[in-house]
């Protein structure tokens, strides 16, 4: 890795990637068609046959993956790469459309994914639109009740489940005091477009066939969104460093991960396992990425891949003295 790296800030790899970060306006909208309306679509003739069977809520599962290809798309507008940074209006009003369809506040969510970005792999400003992490020496200092909450909280039975469900469905609903001004009203106005929508499917349809429909796909897609989200930045070899010692490529070809999943799931999470190429440029929409990767294998990193899922799931806490992921103590409190 350490000659990987080497080779690729010995190369001019800041002009060798602008030029994928100029958009495709037909590829975009291509994307949107091939998103936005089957989800609309399948959510419709669920609301419609529901009645007639349950068996209609199998589509729950392609629903959930054009959801979470949805949200690819408001990402990547708030990154202002979809339409490109010239077309900030244009990426704004389209995030704010598909933030509403995922139920996450757009301005809100854009400033907090800069912080990501901005931090990612940095050890003195972990917690910043991350999953919660300690080191084996916070481990060892922390009190019994924190280590009880840390341990319930990395437990996949919760992480990729209850606390995914909560996160998406309800804590981004409510602005908390401390927040900027403009996140509060960014989650306010979000809440009051899906108080008018929910309102009015239910008139339409009934609220229990409504929160049966949406509240299923929005825990699928909840729970697929934060393993890929963990599968991201928590992996094997993963690198964080101190304040002084970071280093951006190699937080961004070593702190992110490639996420090697067959052709289908590509589609559904909109080449966002590409994501070392995502974060070496947030400027280089998600439909792209392929391109770059294929083109420039110089920029290639050691894969994950789905039989990986076993020893991402094993990970607890980073061990600072061996720059490496461990487990729980097996002795101790």
């Amino acid at each position: 890795m350490k000659e990987l790296i080497q080779d690729i800030q010995n190369m001019n790899w800041i002009e060798i990637i602008r030029k994928y970060q100029v958009p495709d306006l037909n590829r975009a909208i291509g994307q949107l068609f091939s998103s936005i309306v089957p989800y609309i679509g399948l959510m419709i003739l669920m609301a419609f046959t529901i009645r007639f069977s349950y068996w209609t809520l199998l589509l729950v599962i392609p629903a959930a993956g054009f959801a979470v290809r949805t949200f690819i798309i408001f990402h990547d507008c708030g990154h202002q790469s979809f339409f490109g940074a010239k077309n900030k209006r244009a990426n704004d009003v389209l995030g704010v459309i598909t933030g509403i369809l995922t139920f996450t506040p757009y301005h809100f969510w854009r400033r907090a994914h800069a912080k990501h970005h901005a931090t990612v792999a940095k050890l003195d400003q972990r917690g910043k639109g991350d999953v919660w992490m300690l080191t084996l020496e916070e481990w060892n200092e922390a009190s019994k009740w924190k280590k009880l909450t840390y341990r319930i909280y990395r437990n996949p039975l919760v992480l990729f489940t209850i606390g995914a469900w909560f996160n998406m469905i309800i804590a981004q609903r409510i602005p908390l005091p401390g927040m900027d001004s403009q996140d509060k009203r960014s989650i306010l106005l979000t809440d009051l477009a899906l108080l008018v929508i929910i309102v009015s499917i239910c008139l339409i349809i009934g609220w229990k066939a409504y929160l049966l429909i949406q509240i299923t796909v929005m825990m699928l897609a909840s729970s697929v969104g934060v393993w890929l989200f963990y599968v991201q930045h928590q992996f094997p070899g993963a690198y964080w460093a101190r304040k002084g010692e970071w280093d951006y490529l190699t937080a961004c070809l070593k702190g992110s991960s490639f996420y090697q999943l067959p052709k289908v799931l590509r589609f559904f999470t909109g080449n966002i396992g590409y994501h070392h190429l995502h974060h070496l440029s947030h400027l280089v929409p998600n439909y792209h990425l392929p391109q770059l990767f294929k083109q420039h294998p110089e920029l290639a990193v050691k894969p994950i891949t789905l039989r990986d899922t076993r020893k991402l799931l094993a990970i607890r806490l980073y061990d600072e003295a061996s720059r490496s992921y461990v487990g729980f103590p097996i002795y101790g409190s």
